[in-house]
């Protein structure tokens, strides 16, 4: 890049571009993309070479990166302002988000704390309450925190006497996080601050007296991109600075391991879970005076999540020999294997488990929605917890002396509802509904299920009005994750909402990869199983367009993170299928992936280019590597932000300018890219609203869908 002037490199062009011409809608004229130079990189693997002519976007610290940035967003930008409609889905879209939100209550000494929103509050504020039929006081406005809102909370928690709060801000959406202590009696901060921290909080010791939190040494450069490796749990005793915290445990020789604490709440044991990536732990034990860690659990072929330690029995969650999972406790001073609790349900997924008052509470899956039941400790079973409504149900755990809880209750249509459970009678109680901007009677949620290519059935849910007509002219915005054993359940979004009025479909299919269905489906979508889950989505489309849901002109496909990566495979793969790609925050360069900040934790899930038989089927669907020349591609709007330093926007950048050089159709290949913004976690209101009226600006126009405003 030496001696090539900027001005020149990212000038753009006076002629204008047309892109395809609309049936009934006017043409929007877009720039001309950036001229972004390739390069002559070509790495060597194992005797395939594979060039790499984007490298140089890689350097998010360079001018030029800085400049095609800013070149990219103009282009972006010039081609979504001209969609007549965008301003009215943002107005719609801020209608719908302007609500009332409350989270479910918790109790820290004297008093009950929970998040609220009144409607459009870049991030949601702590109140409490010393009377839960009270009206609570603002304790911690993390809006104060920035001028902008984009300073979010990443952690709360509590010491165990009430009278600490600690919390973890992460700015600009990046997971470094700051831990801060505020003296509850009085609502200031101390002195006490902690950096360099990621994928931690605060986890307090019994005593109250200093809390456990796990960090990495400061980066030396790169602080957004550079690998971080040797992750350690310390120590910080209040009222101390963190360069005097005490070092508790550190693995040399180990430096890509994450290693967090946790404290027996009785003070007699100390433990560290450890993990190779995002599945698979260990679990190492000591007493809480001191002396060497033993392995108890050894990893990490196997899932194990401590949930509580009673008379040095600890009871933990775990899939070993159970592909559903199951609850098992283990003799810390003899231990000699683990014992079941509660034996695994054969049928249907174990998610959480939770103590509260004395007792167990479980929270299952049956086909992607909860269902909870209350457990004493010897594993007898208490009674099935009658939910109010079919949905997602969270929020079942509480103190041991506790007499009852609060959870919420979520589902396409109904945004998260509190209520009170009494853990003696069993009975729940409405405690809190939010009033929306919409009649949700008019809508209506399917569960279908659908044959894969390898003739698995795959379940998806399909929100829309109740008056669509299977007629293949529907828009639609099919969305899926497929990875890391994460499961999607029914949950509001106001953007569904808004397509569903416009006549459109919101998609929500349950791919492989995740855990919907045990271990064994979450293994039949990751490593050398990886195409199942595409497979899995591409079945997906095929089946809406079939069953007269939408057509190709009318479908769009969406994901993030992991679920990017589901899209870019999607879209090279089968580039005739869609009209419209969304791409979020995705893992697109899977031969590189692992090379930055925390990509390493992935290999389990995905395998690296570092092992010749993994690069093979990595290479055969990294989407950036199988994007072919002249290929007529959907539509595309590739986003990201500038802060994302988890998928490091590399891949975004690589992708999208691939894209544009290969496109040998007519369809806009764009990308958006944010400014202080990261991987989404603790993202503003005002920028989700921003990012979802674009995305629906650019779906409505590419599926040749009017935009009708909302009768009141």
């Amino acid at each position: 890049m030496n001696g090539i002037r900027l001005a020149t490199l990212f000038a753009l062009s006076a002629a204008a571009l047309t892109t395809s011409c609309k049936s009934n809608q006017m043409k929007i004229e877009r720039l001309p993309y950036p001229e972004t130079p390739r390069g002559e990189v070509v790495d060597n693997y194992f005797g395939t070479e594979v060039a790499d002519p984007y490298r140089w976007l890689e350097d998010d610290n360079s001018e030029a990166t800085a400049a095609w940035v800013e070149a990219e967003n103009a282009v972006t930008q010039d081609y979504l302002r001209q969609i007549p409609y965008r301003d009215a889905i943002r107005e719609r879209l801020t209608e719908l988000w302007n609500y009332p939100k409350q989270g479910s209550l918790s109790r820290h000494g004297d008093y009950y704390y929970y998040f609220y929103n009144d409607g459009l509050q870049n991030q949601s504020v702590l109140h409490r309450t010393g009377d839960p039929a009270a009206e609570g006081e603002v304790f911690l406005d993390p809006n104060s925190l920035s001028d902008d809102g984009t300073v979010a909370l990443a952690d709360l928690s509590f010491s165990e006497d009430g009278r600490y709060l600690a919390y973890a801000a992460a700015a600009s959406g990046s997971d470094w996080v700051e831990i801060r202590v505020m003296d509850t009696r009085t609502g200031e901060l101390t002195q006490d601050r902690i950096n360099w921290v990621k994928f931690s909080g605060a986890i307090w010791a019994p005593d109250s007296e200093g809390f456990y939190y796990s960090a990495y040494d400061a980066p030396e450069k790169g602080v957004f991109s550079s690998q971080n490796q040797f992750q350690k749990v310390y120590y910080h005793k209040l009222g101390t600075k963190q360069e005097a915290d005490r070092l508790v445990y550190r693995d040399d020789a180990h430096p890509l391991r994450y290693n967090n604490a946790w404290p027996s709440e009785d003070g007699r044991w100390l433990f560290v879970i450890a993990s190779e990536g995002t599945s698979g732990t260990e679990i190492l034990y000591r007493p809480a005076s001191g002396g060497r860690f033993s392995v108890l659990l050894a990893g990490f072929a196997h899932d194990y999540a401590p949930v509580d330690c009673i008379n040095d029995q600890l009871y933990v969650m775990t899939n070993d020999g159970a592909s559903n999972y199951r609850l098992a406790r283990i003799d810390l001073n003899a231990p000699a294997g683990l014992q079941d609790v509660i034996a695994e349900n054969a049928e249907n997924l174990l998610t959480d488990v939770s103590p509260a008052g004395g007792y167990l509470m479980a929270t299952y899956l049956e086909d992607a929605q909860s269902k909870v039941y209350q457990y004493n400790y010897d594993g007898t079973l208490v009674r099935e917890v009658e939910l109010p409504a079919i949905g997602t149900a969270s929020g079942f755990g509480a103190k041991r002396e506790a007499t009852d809880l609060y959870y919420v209750l979520s589902n396409f249509t109904s945004p998260a509802t509190v209520y009170n459970y009494d853990l003696e009678t069993g009975r729940s109680f409405l405690y809190k509904a939010p009033q929306v901007n919409f009649d949700p009677d008019r809508f209506v949620t399917e569960q279908v299920f659908y044959t894969s290519k390898d003739g698995t059935q795959v379940p998806m849910f399909i929100v829309h009005r109740k008056d669509l007509k299977l007629d293949g002219k529907n828009p639609c915005y099919l969305y899926a994750y497929g990875g890391f054993q994460i499961n999607l359940t029914p949950g509001f979004n106001p953007s569904a909402i808004l397509l569903a009025e416009q006549g459109g479909i919101y998609c929500v299919a349950n791919l492989r990869g995740g855990s919907e269905y045990g271990e064994q489906w979450h293994r039949d979508g990751m490593l050398d199983k990886k195409q199942n889950v595409f497979d899995d989505f591409i079945a997906a489309a095929e089946y809406l367009i079939e069953k007269k849901y939408t057509s190709s002109e009318k479908l769009a496909i969406a994901g993030g993170s992991n679920g990017g990566l589901l899209v870019g495979a999607c879209e090279v793969q089968r580039p005739d299928l869609y009209a419209v790609c969304l791409p979020a925050v995705g893992v697109l360069d899977m031969l590189r992936y692992h090379k930055f900040t925390i990509g390493w934790g992935w290999a389990v899930e995905y395998g690296t280019s570092e092992n010749e038989e993994q690069f093979d089927y990595i290479y055969k669907y990294s989407p950036l590597h199988n994007i072919r020349e002249g290929v007529s591609y959907p539509a595309t709007l590739v986003t990201t932000a500038d802060h994302d330093d988890r998928v490091v926007p590399a891949h975004s950048f690589k992708f999208a300018a691939a894209l544009q050089h290969a496109q040998g159709g007519d369809a806009p290949i764009l990308i958006r890219i944010e400014s202080k913004a990261g991987h989404g976690a603790g993202k503003p209101t005002s920028k989700r609203i921003d990012e979802a009226a674009d995305t629906y600006a650019f779906l409505f126009w590419n599926t040749d869908t009017k935009y009708k405003p909302v009768r009141k």
